[in-house]
């Protein structure tokens, strides 16, 4: 066996590891086990097949990139078998990828034939193989922050098709056209201009490809953003007419203010003080049924709470909210009303799981040592869960709890953590916020 064949090759087939590893950042909320079990049973799958596909090239002379072509199938499958994430997520996530991985393979083409010139694609050699590794693994790097961070929200948050779809499309373009412009014989690239030309092309062909992710990752963003806006603007919308039918209610009061005056001073003269004592409670409880709570200053959070508050209330919940925010709100105030709408949406889903009789649900925020907001949520609920080694997962689809994982999403993005528990019959959640102490006032 031709060893110096077999490690190039080898180190050829190796960029799967930074491939395989950045096919799961983007998509890391929704792995089926630990990273570390992850990692080994990628490892007894890739390192294998490597060794083995490198032997047969260096026996055989076998086309590597042709198997390896091949091979992509088999280990979307597997990548699909690790993961509770629909077809079209992970499909476009892992073929973004594979479309990427292309790129370090032809730099390392135009390596090689600039030290070996009259050599070629099927005599790769053991520089650009290290060469190849090394690049790959620099793209990995580069694009950890971006994907773990960022792209990772539109992952979890974006559940069209048809625009995952389109990403696959778009990223097919490239990883086929690629595979296609390898130069099997290194002396066409040094025919007249044709090696800077390629050296250009790929440059700018990446540079395409990276924004066309970022531009996705924005448009993602956006429509995120006013998702959340609009629901925003309809609460708002919701609380703007509950006002107004408290104006109108309290209008009749002070109308029938005068008629509960004379009542009383009428039983006043009879000496009456049980009836004034029983008007006076019924006045009372007329008021406060038409009162309307202010939660905080924040308009938008306000109509938040709120929109939840009647719909607890509908569902004959009983609430026990302490909410005790920092003016001015050192949050995005989106970042925030996001956190909490899924922080109620969940608990008002879970009480809906009990007898009418049994529904619950307390909320406190508050602001402790200064520069921490801490929020504490309970309630009722059948004690039913599905849970992963990651954490909680959906009772109501197939995948993680997407509320929670937003929830814990807002949390660590201003340096808190978000953990959620539960008894047989309660459920818990509690946060913890970062604050900035010169804006929180």
């Amino acid at each position: 066996m031709d060893m110096h064949k077999w490690l190039s090759a080898l180190l050829q087939l190796l960029i799967l590891i930074p491939g395989a590893a950045s096919c799961y950042l983007p998509a890391k909320k929704h792995m089926k086990y630990t990273i570390p079990g992850t990692s080994a049973l990628c490892a007894a799958v890739i390192l294998p097949y490597c060794f083995t596909i490198a032997s047969l090239h260096a026996l055989f002379s076998i086309n590597i990139k042709g198997i390896a072509f091949l091979s992509l199938v088999p280990f979307f499958f597997l990548y699909r078998r690790t993961m509770n994430l629909d077809l079209p997520r992970s499909l476009a996530v892992y073929v973004g990828v594979c479309a990427i991985e292309t790129f370090p393979a032809q730099f390392a083409y135009a390596f090689d034939a600039a030290i070996h010139p009259e050599s070629g694609a099927a005599d790769f050699s053991l520089e650009a193989g290290l060469f190849q590794l090394a690049l790959s693994a620099l793209l990995f790097l580069a694009f950890f922050f971006p994907a773990t961070m960022r792209f990772s929200r539109a992952v979890d948050s974006v559940s069209l098709p048809k625009i995952w779809y389109a990403t696959v499309a778009l990223s097919s373009i490239f990883l086929v056209f690629n595979i296609l412009a390898t130069p099997l014989s290194y002396s066409t690239l040094h025919t007249g201009r044709m090696y800077g030309l390629f050296l250009g092309f790929e440059a700018i062909a990446l540079g395409v490809l990276v924004g066309i992710y970022a531009l996705f990752y924005r448009s993602s963003a956006l429509m995120l953003e006013q998702a959340a806006r609009s629901q925003l603007l309809e609460m708002q919308s919701q609380q703007y007419l509950a006002l107004q039918e408290h104006i109108r209610q309290t209008a009749k009061l002070r109308h029938d203010f005068r008629h509960s005056i004379r009542l009383i001073a009428s039983l006043a003269e009879q000496g009456d003080t049980d009836s004034i004592q029983a008007h006076i409670a019924e006045y009372e409880t007329m008021l406060d049924r038409h009162a309307i709570a202010n939660y905080c200053k924040n308009a938008a959070l306000n109509a938040l709470f709120g929109y939840y508050h009647e719909m607890a209330a509908a569902a004959d919940i009983r609430t026990d909210w302490n909410i005790r925010l920092p003016e001015p709100l050192p949050f995005s105030e989106l970042d925030i009303t996001w956190l909490f709408g899924n922080l109620m949406e969940n608990a008002i889903a879970g009480c809906r799981t009990v007898p009418r009789d049994s529904r619950y649900f307390r909320l406190a925020a508050e602001v402790r040592h200064g520069n921490r907001l801490y929020i504490v949520s309970t309630n009722s609920f059948d004690g039913k869960v599905r849970k992963g080694k990651d954490g909680y997962r959906s009772t109501r689809h197939d995948g993680n709890a997407i509320g929670l994982s937003a929830i814990a999403a807002a949390a660590e993005k201003y340096g808190g953590n978000a953990k959620a528990s539960n008894s047989d019959t309660e459920f818990f959640v509690d946060v913890m916020m970062e604050i900035d102490a010169t804006k929180a006032g």
